[in-house]
């Protein structure tokens, strides 16, 4: 699944702990250009909706070779980003100004996890 499910959205919040969450990316590029789709994606959210919700990229790194995985968990791209709470990353994402970027995102990727984390101990 490489789209964001407004159910699942609203789940995340529905679930919320509270305090900032650290959202896991896992990503499998197309082979035809989709690591350059995604740059466009990344430029075209650029500083502003960054700072409009608080976004930070605490690690992007290239994926290699899993060394304890199922096969096919090689991963193109590995992305930490925090937001300050839930709520910002689904406000993010239902963003009007984030919405007309998203279709880039979707167009780079043939597989992706999303995966929500929440610091332990406080």
């Amino acid at each position: 699944m490489i789209e964001i499910d407004d159910r699942e959205l609203d789940t995340l919040l529905a679930e919320d702990p509270g305090g900032p969450v650290v959202m896991l990316n896992l990503l499998r590029f197309r082979p035809d250009g989709g690591r350059e789709s995604y740059q466009r994606y990344a430029d075209a959210l650029g500083a502003e909706i960054n700072a409009r919700y608080g976004l930070r990229v605490e690690y992007l790194g290239d994926g290699g070779r899993a060394l304890v995985a199922e096969d096919g968990q090689a991963w193109d791209m590995v992305a930490l980003v925090r937001y300050p709470n839930r709520r910002a990353f689904v406000d993010m994402i239902r963003d009007p100004d984030y919405r007309a970027a998203a279709h880039l995102r979707s167009e780079a990727l043939v597989e992706a996890v999303l995966q929500p984390t929440s610091p332990i101990g406080g």
